[in-house]
């Protein structure tokens, strides 16, 4: 008796300026005994990541405004690959502290910045850097939540109270 698998893996990663990229594959195979499903869908998966997150690695087509890693270029401000400005500072959408409070939320809990940009770009449609105050307080909130910071709690400098 033959039995089909068929897996797929799929990836959608959030870019600056309203861009997305996404790529999907699906594998079938055939495996001739029940024993092997396990093995076979392990190495499926193996392989549909590899090549899925190969092909995401070119990156393609940006809306303009954006440089060739992905990132933003207002008023003429660069990124270098790892995300950190050419020495002019970084706009921000939103304001000043909650840029600062996102920023120590992250480093505090040692969030992973790309799973934040991510959750910014689901619930919002945008990079975490081009939220607006309203749509960057909803995301502080959701932070919050994740990293079990009751809703009224304030980060505060040292020494306030």
């Amino acid at each position: 008796m033959s039995l089909t698998l068929e897996a797929n893996y799929s990836k959608k990663i959030g870019l600056p300026g309203y861009s997305s990229h996404q790529y999907s594959l699906t594998l079938k195979t055939e495996v001739t005994n029940i024993n092997q499903v396990e093995a076979e869908s392990a190495r499926l998966h193996q392989t549909l990541q590899t090549a899925v997150d190969r092909e995401l690695q070119k990156v393609g087509f940006l809306p303009s405004g954006t440089n060739g890693n992905g990132h933003n270029q207002p008023n003429g401000k660069t990124e270098n690959g790892n995300g950190h400005s050419n020495g002019r500072s970084e706009t921000w959408a939103c304001s000043d502290k909650q840029r600062d409070l996102i920023i120590k939320i992250t480093d505090e809990h040692k969030l992973d910045k790309t799973k934040v940009e991510q959750l910014a770009f689901d619930r919002f449609g945008k990079g975490v850097k081009a939220l607006n105050k309203l749509e960057a307080s909803g995301l502080i909130e959701e932070l919050l939540e994740q990293t079990g910071q009751p809703k009224g709690r304030r980060f505060q400098k040292a020494g306030a109270r």
